[in-house]
């Protein structure tokens, strides 16, 4: 990898685009031809693309089966991912792999059918996420839906296109002391 192929990795490039194309296994990413904008995404000597975005929203996708495999095989720098879009598909969970893109700063998950809130727990592990959309998953008719989510995310600064402000940390911290029951120490006995 080149210096000046780092150098061009830049969030400000477009995104891989494949948005509406009903694509319904990530696998099909390969032989699909990505959306075209304003500006081209700039390549590599490899072909591989130079952008730190990637754009899967509304399509059919119900798992994210290969996707490790396959965003390594369309992006150059596939470690700098800093933007997944995977709103409106079927996705019924947050599929670990997400939280294997450590540069990852804006997923959008909204549109989904993602019925666990618990599922929000994977994404703690993400240092850089930053912007996150849930809305409209069945999590979101849960009680204390956002508080969690704050909770869980302390990092988020922008959840379901809204500021996380002072008053919604208060809030949440004050959700957590009355909802959230301290996991109970086990002292285990010695048996003489």
């Amino acid at each position: 990898m080149s210096k000046r192929d780092c150098l061009n990795t830049s969030v400000q490039e477009p995104p891989l685009d494949f948005s509406f194309k009903s694509i319904h296994v990530i696998q099909d990413l390969v032989s699909e031809e990505p959306r075209t904008g304003l500006r081209p995404v700039k390549h590599s000597k490899s072909g591989k693309s130079l952008t730190q975005s990637l754009w899967l929203n509304n399509n059919v996708l119900n798992d994210l089966k290969d996707f490790s495999q396959v965003v390594s095989q369309l992006l150059q720098h596939p470690e700098n991912l800093a933007w997944i879009d995977l709103s409106f598909n079927d996705l019924t969970s947050i599929d670990p792999v997400l939280t294997t893109f450590f540069n990852l700063s804006v997923l959008y998950l909204h549109g989904n059918s993602i019925h666990r809130l618990g599922e929000v727990n994977k994404l703690s592990v993400l240092p850089r996420l930053r912007s996150l959309t849930l809305h409209g998953n069945p999590i979101e008719e849960e009680k204390g839906y956002r508080q969690y989510v704050l909770c869980n995310l302390p990092r988020i600064t922008t959840f379901d296109f809204s500021g996380v402000t002072k008053a919604d940390r208060t809030t949440a911290e004050v959700w957590k002391r009355m909802n959230i029951r301290p996991k109970k120490v086990r002292i285990k006995q010695d048996v003489l």
